[in-house]
């Protein structure tokens, strides 16, 4: 890309056409080689362009408003559809809440994207399938493939969002890092919205209450389950429109909690050792393991994504690898605890799963923190941790398609 922008300096029209492909890449690699050019006055144009913050918050244009007012009434009418339709929730619910968000999303981003209509009916196919799949499949209470199906639904909606926010750049890893700093930017901006939302739903109640009407059963049938569902999507919007209302908070999150996990993750496993407990012969213990290494390993991606969009952070660097290596440590121990219990009381659905995810993560683990030692090590760009980790996306993908559409075939919906 460097070369690229070298090479186009005087041809506006490339620079932008290499932009629009990929923005990330572009920002970097201008950034880095803007003092070798900076007394063109094309740079200099797009210098300011690429570092000029907004001051006023952008609404889109009309076309971005309606569209997203359809697409939240859509997703309002698919949190609603057992009152509309009779439908017991405690069938609809677990089987299809993820439909109410992931798929909204897919829509707004293939419509920003302008994608091809092959690439709109591949997610329509893909969504579609989804949904027909999971409805079908044999209503138990205890089957333990139905909840493993529920549970890993929305990771393989999420990979149809990625492919869908990637547009026709979904094979390149920037691209796929630009998805990861999207997802923390969203938890952001809807916890944002979630929180004004919730501190006006109690001032509208209790002003209601003040004039002797209880409106509150009304107000979370129709109001507040339109605005959970929409709240998502509402965020999405307003970061596409106003990328610098999240772009410095999710750096600071990141750097924040990195140090912070980092001396939990320590006095917690000391804490074990102090304590005895041990995963091997306590079932929920281990659930809670295992939660706790998904947390953290997604703690570390999102931290990755964020770091590499600076050079030379050696501190941070130096965080994460400690970080990779103490959950390295939990992964282990997970991965130990439920290789005894297959040994010990053989081969479930549940235990299958958790050991697949499990060894993906300690392999992702391990590569990342290779790299990240050769980063420190070798003072190298952090463009192979980078890969490392938007290699590893479809890899996890796969196994969600695995164990949500295979293991209810596999293990005869038990």
């Amino acid at each position: 890309m460097k070369e690229e922008i070298k090479a186009a300096i005087h041809n506006p029209k490339q620079l932008e056409t290499l932009y629009r492909d990929n923005k990330t890449l572009f920002r970097k690699s201008f950034a880095q080689i803007f003092p070798e050019i900076q007394d063109q006055t094309t740079a200099q144009v797009w210098y300011e362009r690429l570092n000029h913050d907004a001051k006023e918050i952008s609404w889109g244009t009309s076309n971005d408003l309606w569209v997203v007012i359809m697409l939240a009434l859509l997703a309002g009418i698919l949190a609603k559809i057992p009152i509309f339709t009779g439908i017991a929730e405690e069938f609809y619910y677990p089987r299809n809440i993820s439909f109410v968000v992931l798929p909204i999303l897919s829509i707004y981003f293939a419509w920003k994207q302008q994608l091809s209509i092959k690439k709109w009916m591949t997610i329509a196919a893909l969504v579609a399938v989804a949904a027909l799949y999971i409805n079908i499949l044999p209503d138990s209470q205890t089957s333990d493939t139905l909840i493993l199906a529920c549970i890993h639904l929305p990771l393989f909606l999420w990979t149809v969002l990625g492919y869908s926010f990637t547009g026709p750049n979904f094979m390149q890893s920037s691209r796929r890092l630009d998805f990861l700093r999207f997802n923390g930017d969203l938890v952001v901006m809807t916890t944002v919205i979630l929180i004004a939302g919730g501190i006006l739903s109690g001032i509208t109640i209790g002003l209601f209450n003040v004039i002797n009407l209880n409106i509150e059963e009304y107000y979370f049938e129709y109001v507040a389950v339109w605005g959970l569902a929409a709240a998502p999507l509402v965020a999405t919007y307003l970061i596409q429109a106003n990328p610098q209302l999240v772009k410095n908070i999710s750096p600071v999150i990141a750097r924040v909690f990195t140090p912070l996990v980092l001396v939990m993750l320590t006095v917690y496993l000391t804490a074990i050792v102090y304590t005895g407990k041990d995963p091997y012969n306590d079932r929920d213990f281990l659930i809670i393991f295992n939660m706790l290494l998904i947390g953290v390993m997604a703690i570390i991606l999102f931290s990755l994504a964020e770091i590499s969009k600076s050079n030379n952070n050696k501190t941070g660097v130096f965080m994460l690898l400690s970080l990779s290596i103490l959950t390295i440590m939990v992964n282990g121990i997970a991965l130990s605890a439920i290789l005894f219990r297959i040994f010990e009381w053989g081969i479930t659905p549940n235990r299958l799963a958790v050991l697949g995810g499990n060894i993906l993560i300690l392999t992702n683990l391990l590569i990342v923190t290779y790299n990240l030692f050769r980063t420190l090590r070798y003072n190298t760009e952090l463009e192979n941790v980078d890969n490392s980790i938007a290699r590893f996306l479809p890899i996890y993908s796969a196994w969600t398609v695995i164990v949500t559409f295979l293991f209810p075939l596999i293990f005869g919906f038990k």
